[in-house]
């Protein structure tokens, strides 16, 4: 799950557990609120998770080159 769906999760997530006020019968929206906070927070942990440990490294390429001696001399 990319980061910007478990974000879009958390949001939607805290909109239906703190700010909607309506009542359903049969639904309790606080309730499917938290579930998906808590599915937005562990899909932001596994995106983290992944791209920080199992993401390809970078290595950096060392070239060797000769040592740099001066302008040449003019005879």
């Amino acid at each position: 799950m990319p980061l910007g769906t478990s974000i879009f999760l958390i949001a939607v997530g805290a909109i239906l557990r703190y700010a909607v006020t309506a009542s359903t019968s049969g639904i309790n929206l606080a309730t499917v609120g938290l579930i998906l906070i808590i599915v937005g927070v562990v899909g932001l942990l596994l995106s983290i998770f992944y791209m920080t440990l199992w993401s390809p490294r970078r290595r950096e390429r060392v070239i060797e080159r000769d040592p740099y001696e001066g302008p040449p001399r003019a005879y």
